[in-house]
């Protein structure tokens, strides 16, 4: 099979590198791709936004099944360009349709999804522009931290938590009247805090059967102990200790299984990951959010786990043959730490040369935002480079992580020290 993988993060990279084991791939291209994925196949430099582009790059490279890293293809409608175009709608897509894709691509959408098919999740409410003064009031009813969320996407950036009423009010204000976030901030979720321990899980499906995937744990702060601001993603670990096979069943009851129901009810087409953002609440899973596909930096610790052949379970979501096939999980545990850009998650320079990933053994380093310079790797984004390693336990597997990272450089190199500490 030929196949076209579509991004350029460490999401994809894990994604490519897993595909390039497959005994069915005969070529893999990435577009655009990063340095890593090169040593998976062959980049290629289009616009994955630009459908007409990727149906010709489709066409002239043989393509027989395409695969969706990131969300913007997916909310933007890929799945639906492919289905109405005769020359193309017998190639499958992995991911959503447009519609689907709303999943993730309004907060709102998401919301009702959940309430109407009694998903857990927090309580909430809507608000507009002309709204704004009923959603004062909605907060001046609830009790702080406050959880305000821009409707639509907005590069992972969309999300504030308030810790004061003055503050969740004049940030309301911005968002929906000064359009903090643009037209992703047209509508704000307003909801309450939730309090516990967060966790991801994941789901493959082809709209009709599913498997459950390795579930994952990761850290957004940029600071040990989980202090500073926010950012894609610091670095990763799986399984999660306290996602025990008792919580892992009400997950499958209360949310996988009425949220595939849900989506067949509605029959809004469906063949690709869901990721679902949790929160164990004392034991009773809630929703935080759905994604519809893998999170990142989490696929750079579940791809090692899976132990099935990824591409053919994806040539049986495209023939909705999932439920003939099996996933065969790896029991160890896997562990990612990120390496990212001095000054990150805000101003933070490019080109830097990367010296000393020849020197990694025991560890896949996973590139995020990296390209190549003369043939040299620099770095070309504020999450670099995500070092994965797999071992019996969390202890040796963070022990491992860390010594590749020692192995590798760039100038002001960061990274913390920390992760997965909180679950040992």
């Amino acid at each position: 099979m030929n196949v076209l993988l579509l991004g350029s993060g460490g999401r994809e990279h894990a994604i490519a590198w897993k595909i390039k084991q497959s005994f069915l791939l005969s070529q893999l291209y990435i577009a655009p791709g990063n340095a890593g994925t090169a040593q998976c196949g062959t980049n290629l430099d289009i616009d994955i936004l630009n459908f007409e582009v990727v149906k010709k790059t489709v066409l002239e490279k043989k393509i027989n099944l395409v695969v969706a890293g990131p969300e913007e293809p997916l909310v933007k409608g890929i799945y639906d360009y492919f289905k109405a175009d005769n020359e193309i709608s017998s190639i499958p897509v992995i991911g959503p349709s447009r519609k689907a894709a709303m999943l993730e691509g309004s907060k709102d959408f998401a919301k009702k999804f959940m309430q109407k098919y009694n998903i857990p999740t927090a309580r909430y409410n809507t608000f507009t522009k002309e709204t704004v003064d009923k959603g004062i009031e909605f907060l001046r009813s609830m009790r702080p931290p406050y959880v305000l969320k821009a409707d639509g996407l907005a590069a992972g950036k969309g999300v504030v938590i308030p810790t004061t009423l003055s503050t969740a009010e004049n940030t309301l204000k911005e968002m929906l009247l000064e359009e903090k976030f643009g037209q992703a901030s047209s509508k704000v979720v307003i909801e309450e805090f939730l309090i516990g321990v967060e966790l991801s899980m994941f789901v493959l499906t082809d709209g009709h059967s599913y498997h459950l995937l390795p579930e994952a744990k990761d850290y957004k702060r940029i600071g040990e102990n989980d202090t500073g601001l926010n950012t894609g993603g610091m670095g990763a670990v799986s399984p999660v200790p306290f996602a025990n096979p008792r919580f892992i069943d009400k997950v499958k009851k209360e949310v996988i299984e009425p949220t595939i129901e849900g989506l067949k009810k509605e029959n809004l087409d469906y063949k690709g990951f869901i990721f679902f953002g949790l929160i164990n609440c004392q034991g009773s899973p809630k929703v935080i959010e759905y994604n519809v596909r893998m999170g990142d930096p989490e696929t750079e610790v579940v791809m090692p786990r899976i132990k099935s052949d990824l591409l053919a379970l994806f040539d049986a979501v495209g023939k909705q043959k999932l439920n003939e096939t099996k996933l065969e999980i790896d029991s160890r545990t896997a562990t990612t730490v990120m390496m990212v850009s001095g000054g990150y998650p805000e101003a933070y320079e490019k080109g830097k040369v990367i010296t000393g990933l020849d020197k990694v053994k025991d560890s896949t380093v996973f590139h995020a935002g990296t390209k190549l310079d003369n043939n040299k790797v620099v770095t070309n984004g504020g999450r670099v480079l995500a070092v994965t390693s797999v071992n019996a336990n969390l202890k040796d597997a963070l022990e491992t992580s860390y010594n590749s990272i020692g192995l590798i450089d760039y100038d002001k190199k960061y990274y913390r020290k920390d992760i997965g500490k909180d679950v040992m």
